[in-house]
């Protein structure tokens, strides 16, 4: 960080601790289905629903993401952390499984638009040979919330709130708006486009006429592909563990805390990793490991076996991430950044991250979780040869280089 002005790098720390926030959201669901599935009586099968229904709230985050291109990034992530936060609290406060799920699912709009738009600052205010430096960092800070959330959900749980008290933590996001509205410039890239009088505002479908449109229905497949294995294998893997292996709420969160800090260091290396590779061979590596791995997490019986297995997991599954963040900023033109994100990730590729959930969850309640999570591995595979046959080389390269077409 030496290398990046003042303003650089409290922008850094500002995102990184933004993205610790999806982390815990992200991993909170997982860690107390079973105990929300108690409270209100449902079943596995209705369990795996209710977390479709909540992904929906991705798909629908599209709107806020493309407005990133028409309000200026500033302005869609202050929103986005107001909205996500007031939706947190709300979720701790739900009464039933209906109102939960229309909290979480606004929630999560807010919550991914955010993500979102904190890649497009990472990509658009640091230099080319440190983008995924950036990128990789930003992300790795999501294992940072999965370990604080892994970390606190067994005393959580214990308290007089139960699992309310996760989302009750889970309102801390409200401190950044004091920076945020303070502290937080425009994109230097934005506005200068905002100086050529280029539009600041793209019809819906616009870019699905421009020459860019098949770039974002690679990306959206290859996006799909791999989020119906990412939110599926830590998403269920503590009904896998409890219900499969005997394990209990805090052996759970044991194993999930040893995971992520010893996954730490490696994840937060892989951005590094990308610039030093490149984007291709980096997605050989960390697409292979993944695939192997799903289905290990999900077939040995000892502890520390496990254990080992889901850390490997955890730094590919961030890996993937990052790797994705990179090539999804970098392939479009800044005038439509925004737009295509929302496009290749929150619209289309959400449709694997929404339909997942319910699908694994209702394959798992005629076979097990220890069969239906590893054949997603299929769809890692997929999205492999997708990515090594389709999309171009972006490391290394200034933006306005790896967009061209």
């Amino acid at each position: 960080m030496s290398s990046f002005s003042p303003y650089q790098r409290r922008l850094f720390i500002f995102l990184s601790v933004a993205t610790f926030f999806e982390g815990y959201d992200f991993i909170a669901l997982s860690q107390i289905l079973p105990n929300l599935r108690t409270d209100f009586g449902l079943s596995e099968s209705d369990g795996g629903m209710l977390g479709s229904v909540i992904s929906l709230g991705t798909m629908v985050s599209y709107i806020l993401v493309r407005k990133a291109d028409r309000w200026g990034r500033r302005r869609t992530l202050i929103f986005t952390i107001a909205g996500y936060s007031t939706f947190t609290f709300l979720s701790a406060m739900s009464q039933g499984p209906y109102d939960f799920t229309a909290y979480q699912f606004t929630a999560r709009v807010f919550l991914i638009a955010q993500w979102a738009v904190g890649m497009i600052y990472a990509a658009e205010e640091y230099p080319a040979g440190r983008r995924g430096f950036v990128i990789g960092v930003i992300q790795a800070s999501n294992s940072l919330g999965v370990v604080t959330c892994a970390a606190v959900v067994p005393y959580l749980l214990q308290t007089q709130y139960g699992w309310r008290a996760v989302y009750f933590v889970g309102v801390a996001p409200f401190a950044l708006l004091l920076y945020a509205m303070r502290g937080l410039r425009e994109t230097e890239r934005f506005t200068e486009i905002r100086r050529t009088g280029l539009p600041a505002s793209h019809s819906l479908l616009e870019i699905m006429r421009s020459p860019y449109r098949t770039r974002v229905l690679q990306m959206a497949l290859i996006w799909g592909l791999t989020y119906l294995s990412t939110n599926t294998a830590l998403l269920f893997w503590k009904e896998f563990a409890v219900g499969e292996r005997g394990f209990s709420d805090a052996d759970v969160g044991q194993a999930v805390v040893i995971a992520s800090v010893v996954a730490l260091p490696f994840v937060f290396g892989v951005g590094k990793l990308l610039d030093v590779i490149g984007r291709k061979r980096g997605a050989l590596l960390i697409y292979s490991v993944s695939a192997v791995f799903v289905v290990l997490v999900y077939q040995l019986r000892n502890f520390w076996a496990l254990t080992a297995c889901l850390t490997v997991a955890l730094v590919a599954a961030i890996g993937i991430l990052t790797l994705l963040n990179a090539l999804t900023t970098e392939l479009f033109p800044t005038e439509m950044r925004a737009d295509a994100f929302a496009w290749a990730n929150n619209l289309l590729g959400r449709i694997g991250y929404v339909i997942a959930p319910g699908v694994v969850g209702a394959v798992a309640a005629q076979t097990s979780w220890s069969f239906a999570v590893p054949l997603t591995a299929i769809a890692v595979l997929a999205a492999l040869w997708l990515i090594l046959w389709l999309i171009p080389e972006t490391g290394g390269k200034e933006l306005e280089e790896a967009a061209r077409i």
